[in-house]
């Protein structure tokens, strides 16, 4: 069945619908559907194991996240499908993000601390360090263009692992790309819970300011919002470390879906070499500041 005669066949409609494609995903296939009045997202994916990716908890999040206030409503589901009411604003991107810390610092701290009053189910924990050794063993096994690299990338995990600082459990959203907030105008909305999970809030931290390109002073302004004080070396260098990290982890994220997936419009090898780059990057700025901290 092709997708649009997959779309039609839902049956959640109550009437004449039109359905046009919505880009932007890195692994699942979105739409916006009009019925009426009313405008959905139809969102198409199943689990991937190899990317610890279950559409069940998936579901089960973003329902939460509903209740807590954060995401639109999801209106139906079945295995494989997803629809949520469609949030009519704006995407961000990374010059967003960058415009709006007090904003996103808000929203993320809230999400951290109300997000575990309505999640349900068995707990599930998101450790970047154990994503990082498990896509390495994927990558080996599959013979991956990228294992030669995976002893490198193993040392270096374990280095950025050993700098983090012992923080409270949160839920998080771990996958914070600009992208994954919308501005209606009146409030910012949070998406995707692909990968939502109790974990420490570090890696919230550093995805944002990674994936949005933040300096030091962007990123010890996000830190000194949510913690309420200013950042001691030791926070900071565990925020850099992580960024690294969650780095590392998006490119081997792509390596991964090199072997696996096949999204229309995405190069992941590109991805790839994009991320890998950035990794450079922010190593070099966190190896320069904190040499004396190693």
């Amino acid at each position: 069945m092709n997708t649009e005669k997959r779309i039609h066949s839902i049956p959640f409609w109550t009437s004449t619908i039109s359905a046009e494609p919505l880009k932007g995903g890195l692994s699942n296939e979105s739409f916006t559907v009009t019925q009426g009045d009313e405008k959905f997202v139809v969102r198409f994916g199943k689990d991937y194991p190899f990317h610890h990716v279950s559409r069940q908890r998936e579901i089960m999040a973003a329902r939460a996240a509903f209740d807590a206030g954060f995401a639109p409503e999801v209106v139906y589901s079945e295995p494989g499908v997803m629809i949520s009411r469609f949030i009519d604003g704006r995407t961000y991107d990374g010059a967003d993000v960058r415009a709006n810390i007090s904003r996103i610092t808000q929203i993320v701290s809230k999400f951290h601390t109300q997000m575990p009053l309505c999640v349900s189910g068995a707990g599930y924990m998101f450790w970047v360090f154990h994503v990082i050794r498990d896509y390495a063993r994927t990558l080996n096994e599959g013979k991956s263009r990228m294992s030669g690299h995976m002893a490198e990338y193993l040392e270096l995990s374990q280095e950025m692992e050993t700098a983090q600082q012992a923080l409270p459990i949160v839920w998080g959203h771990h996958d914070f790309l600009p992208a994954n907030f919308i501005d209606d105008g009146k409030r910012l909305w949070i998406i995707d819970f692909e990968y939502a999970g109790f974990s420490t809030p570090m890696f919230d931290l550093a995805g944002i300011a990674s994936n949005a390109e933040f300096d030091t002073d962007q990123a010890d302004e996000l830190l000194e919002l949510y913690f309420g004080q200013a950042p001691d070396d030791t926070i900071r260098k565990s925020h850099a470390a992580m960024q690294c990290a969650s780095l590392l982890r998006e490119a081997m994220w792509s390596m991964v879906s090199e072997l696996h997936l096949d999204t229309p419009g995405v190069d992941y090898v590109a991805y790839t070499t994009e991320n890998l780059n950035r990794l450079v990057i922010a190593l070099d700025a966190y190896r320069t500041q904190f040499r004396k901290a190693k």
